[in-house]
């Protein structure tokens, strides 16, 4: 692991285009930077290392597995010194595919995805709400997700191809 890695110019437009399809061919990328196929697995191997890069996944869209609902929820604690061990519980839970510390009035925000309410109804009623330490939730449910995307990286400059046209 690096102890400070810094991200160059070329390192910047890697990572725009890996966000935008993590499975760009290193020798395409490698073409629109100007440097060999090579360079790119080390530079990539680089920032994995470094941990900027924390590897690459095959995105499922809930609605095709037939999880119709999604929904967050804001969790409360009784103590906040039960916090390991709300966490261990809800890592357990299926439904839970993000599951955040926060501020405000709640210490937790989850996400979850569900096949209908009433499966919601169940997870929350009969599994979230009797996780010892868990004092109060509020439910959100998502009626419609109009942004999804990784983190923006910003492409420095203009790939060569791109700007002959």
């Amino acid at each position: 692991m690096a102890d400070k890695f810094e991200v160059d110019e070329i390192d910047r437009k890697i990572l725009s285009f890996l966000v935008k399809n993590a499975r760009m061919p290193f020798l395409e990328i490698a073409r629109e930077c100007g440097i060999s196929g090579a360079a790119i697995h080390q530079r990539v191997k680089k920032m994995e290392e470094a941990g900027i890069i924390a590897g690459s996944r095959l995105t499922v869209k809930p609605k095709a597995l037939g999880f119709d609902v999604c929904a967050f929820v804001g969790v409360q604690l009784s103590q906040s010194n039960q916090y390991d061990g709300v966490i261990s519980a809800l890592k357990l839970m299926p439904e839970v595919v993000e599951c955040h510390f926060i501020t405000g009035p709640y210490a937790v925000l989850l996400k979850l995805f569900c096949r209908d309410n009433e499966h919601l109804m169940e997870v929350l009623v009969n599994t979230i709400q009797n996780i010892p330490g868990i004092s109060n939730t509020e439910t959100f449910i998502s009626l419609n997700q109009a942004i999804e995307r990784q983190v923006y990286v910003k492409d420095p400059s203009p790939s060569p191809k791109k700007a002959k046209k």
